[in-house]
């Protein structure tokens, strides 16, 4: 494989995966998705993040290529899901000497997933340098961007964010690693939708770790999944700081749940009525047929939301019900809503959607529409109302 230099001794060393389907057998990977780890050949030798296990064949030859007989000095763990640390073991195999570099947040983990012990382990605090040599790097803590033990290590010589999850993406690297070798309009939907699944929950504490950042010079963001940024690393962190203040753009997101249709016709009608007030963008989705991690990309992009469901067992549908329990903890916020619904005997849909809205502090527009059986246009003027208002 040919050596990727990232800059002055610092190599990129990853793989794409296309195999697996779900990321945490959760959100699907139509595009697959990458895994990224960084060699640092200096006087004293680090690796930054490991791969998930069984995902590079040839991944322990890759590091020492590039190490050159030399041993690796460092093993550098800025977050502890298996993604990024499942290859310790064979690390330690084949270096045994290698100090492992965490903060004392990861030494229950390491222990549980992998068996080590704190004499194998370099305790860093928020802070703390580790001079290789050229390189020297700072480390900071960024608790709960996505677990509580995540940090993000800094090379100051450089100025390389090493960010792991953060400023990640899904979506695989199909020839170009770096952002000015590839066509980012493709990457920013994926990379929307991973942060929107993956980190959303803890945008409170993505705008804590931008503020100790905010003095850091950034050539280089070398993040664990998607492309490195080198030309203009400001656009990830631009796009971060937008998607973690909950900032949207204008348009509306349709998401229904629909038995035998009647529901799904109320979406259609209202949609044509939201057009007509020169709305473009207008995104209409079958909740039981489109994956709730899409739905979820498209209600964190725009402004409104409005969730129709049929009634169910006198309740929501359950794929609504699933739908608003990832809204419930992803929480996204800042948000206009209005909510819809049809029923055949008893209602429901409707009765259970206004309690979870409730409890998401959005901004109602106008009150709920709710039909018995096939939807008449005169049964559906609550919809103008809506239409008017939702943007």
């Amino acid at each position: 494989m040919k050596k990727i230099l990232v800059s002055n001794k610092v190599y990129y060393v990853g793989v794409n995966d296309r195999k697996k389907s779900l990321f945490e057998n959760n959100w699907p990977l139509p595009n697959g998705v990458s895994y990224n780890s960084y060699v640092i050949a200096d006087e004293k030798c680090a690796l930054i993040d490991t791969l998930e296990f069984g995902s590079k064949d040839d991944y322990l030859e890759e590091i020492g290529e590039i190490l050159q007989g030399r041993q690796l000095d460092y093993l550098i763990v800025n977050h502890m899901e298996p993604d990024h640390s499942s290859m310790i073991g064979w690390i330690q195999k084949m270096y045994p000497n290698v100090k492992i570099v965490a903060n004392s947040k990861a030494f229950k983990m390491l222990q549980s997933y992998y068996g080590i012990g704190q004499d194998h382990i370099h305790e860093v605090k928020d802070g703390d340098t580790l001079d290789l040599g050229y390189h020297k790097l700072n480390f900071v803590m960024t608790p709960w961007v996505h677990w509580p033990e995540t940090m993000i290590t800094y090379d100051t010589t450089d100025s390389i964010l090493f960010s792991c999850d953060a400023f990640g993406s899904f979506g695989t690297l199909d020839g170009g690693i770096f952002d000015d070798e590839i066509n980012f309009g493709f990457y920013e939907d994926e990379m929307r939708r991973y942060y929107s699944n993956i980190v959303g929950k803890y945008s409170h504490m993505v705008q804590k770790a931008f503020a100790k950042l905010e003095s850091f010079k950034i050539n280089f963001i070398c993040p664990s999944h998607g492309p490195v940024w080198r030309k203009d690393p400001q656009k990830a962190i631009s796009l971060y700081d937008k998607w973690s203040k909950h900032e949207s753009d204008e348009g509306v997101v349709i998401a229904f749940a629909s038995m035998y249709g009647n529901t799904e016709k109320m979406a259609d009608y209202l949609a044509r009525l939201i057009s007509e007030q020169g709305v473009k963008n207008i995104r209409i989705y079958d909740v039981s047929k489109t994956h709730v991690s899409f739905i979820l990309n498209d209600i964190w992009k725009y402004k409104s939301v409005v969730l129709g469901s049929s009634a169910y067992n006198a309740g929501m549908h359950p794929m609504m019900q699933h739908l608003c329990n990832e809204l419930e903890v992803l929480n996204p916020k800042d948000k206009n809503y209005a909510l819809f619904g049809s029923f055949s005997w008893s209602g429901g849909g409707v009765k259970t959607l206004v309690p979870f809205s409730e409890k998401m502090s959005w901004k109602m527009v106008a009150p709920p529409v709710e039909i018995m059986g096939s939807p008449k246009i005169e049964e559906m003027s609550g919809f103008e109302e809506i239409a008017k208002n939702i943007i």
